[in-house]
């Protein structure tokens, strides 16, 4: 099989921690397994730790032309979509993904009307995943969830395109901690391994092929009246 070549793939792991840095994160230390892959690839990786920066609340592009008075996200959207490839990264609390995470996503749909040069959606050509991390259940229905809000923005999602993994039930050792003997986690490790190469693979497939076709997708050409062999039904 002819070796591919990954370095010209940019990849953005958002962290939706709610603990500011420099606290220690263990969602963080999950999805470093997958960063390590992706390097070693020649991938550039860029990580951004969402609570870090002031992230507005709303569905605009920027916050600030509608009453807030600051807004980080319009910078950080800027490495977001510079990037071949999104892994948002987050814990679980009460069953759900974090409360930051909702924001981020909330973010990114804000952005989603906007149009390539194509005249599809934004994200159109780009690939996500997702990364979970935490001590109840509760992964699968995360992943789903932000699995889902990432293919409805445009994103491409790949097979096997989420990782996790879940502690004990109520308190007890995190992923980083040594007594919960995380790095030892066989379908953990073989999960995460899998989505950063499916990542990868997607991702290169659709830049070597110059993005997803556009035919039948474009937002153009369908304000514009093309209606791509879509026949409207007569009503008598």
């Amino acid at each position: 099989m002819k070796k591919l070549d990954y370095s010209d793939l940019k990849a953005v792991i958002i962290n939706c921690t709610l603990k500011k840095s420099p606290e220690v994160s263990n969602t963080e230390g999950l999805f470093n397994v997958a960063k390590k892959i992706m390097e070693k690839q020649g991938v550039a990786v860029t990580v951004i730790r969402a609570v870090d920066h002031d992230i507005a609340p709303g569905v605009y592009p920027d916050m600030r032309k509608h009453g807030l008075k600051t807004d980080e996200w319009p910078k950080l959207w800027k490495k977001v979509i510079d990037a071949d490839i999104l892994i948002v990264a987050t814990p679980i609390w009460l069953g759900d993904k974090s409360s930051v995470c909702t924001r981020v996503i909330e973010r990114l749909y804000g952005n989603s009307g906007i149009l390539n040069d194509k005249g599809q959606y934004i994200y159109y050509g780009k690939v996500g995943g997702c990364i979970i991390t935490g001590n109840e259940d509760g992964a699968k229905h995360c992943a789903m969830n932000i699995l889902y809000s990432l293919q409805h923005l445009g994103y491409a999602v790949p097979p096997q395109a989420d990782a996790a993994w879940l502690g004990e039930i109520g308190p007890g050792p995190s992923y980083l901690d040594k007594e919960a003997h995380a790095f030892e986690n066989d379908f953990t490790n073989r999960n995460t391994t899998f989505m950063a190469w499916n990542l990868m693979h997607l991702a290169k497939m659709i830049k070597d092929n110059g993005g997803i076709p556009a035919h039948g997708n474009q937002r153009s050409k369908w304000s514009a009246g093309c209606r791509f062999d879509f026949e409207n039904p007569e009503y008598r």
